[in-house]
């Protein structure tokens, strides 16, 4: 008669397999890696995307852009310096975390409101025409 396999050995596949599934959401096959910090020259927004008073938040290259007033545009890292969450919104002249209440003046990335104690770090941006782009 034939003996199953052990209960050592089947702790043993089923971690395995359970490290395998978690590190594959590191990289895709290719090699390739996608910069979450967008890269310099691409287009983010035109300028009619980015609302006089407030702004708007791009996830995927971890920018927000701001306009104080019309036609002077700001851009700053998207990510507090409180504890490193992403900013949820941009309304009434401050960027907002949610996290922790961290707020951020529009005009100069400036603590409006702590915990945060540092400023959002400039992020550099060229206005060409009505296009907005990472320099």
């Amino acid at each position: 008669m034939t003996q199953g396999p052990t209960r050592r050995t089947i702790l043993l596949a089923t971690g395995a397999a359970a490290l395998t599934a978690g590190c594959s959401e590191y990289g895709d096959e290719s090699g390739s890696s996608k910069d979450s910090a967008g890269s310099p020259g691409q287009e983010l927004a035109t300028t009619a995307d980015i609302p006089v008073g407030g702004g708007k938040i791009f996830k995927d290259e971890q920018v927000v852009v701001t306009q104080p007033k019309e036609g002077d545009f700001k851009a700053f890292t998207s990510i507090c310096t409180h504890q490193q969450c992403p900013v949820a919104n941009v309304k009434d002249g401050t960027i907002n975390c949610t996290c922790h209440g961290s707020k951020f003046n529009i005009t100069d990335g400036s603590v409006a409101n702590p915990p945060a104690a540092r400023p959002l770090a400039e992020k550099k941006i060229t206005v060409t025409g009505n296009s907005i782009r990472l320099a």
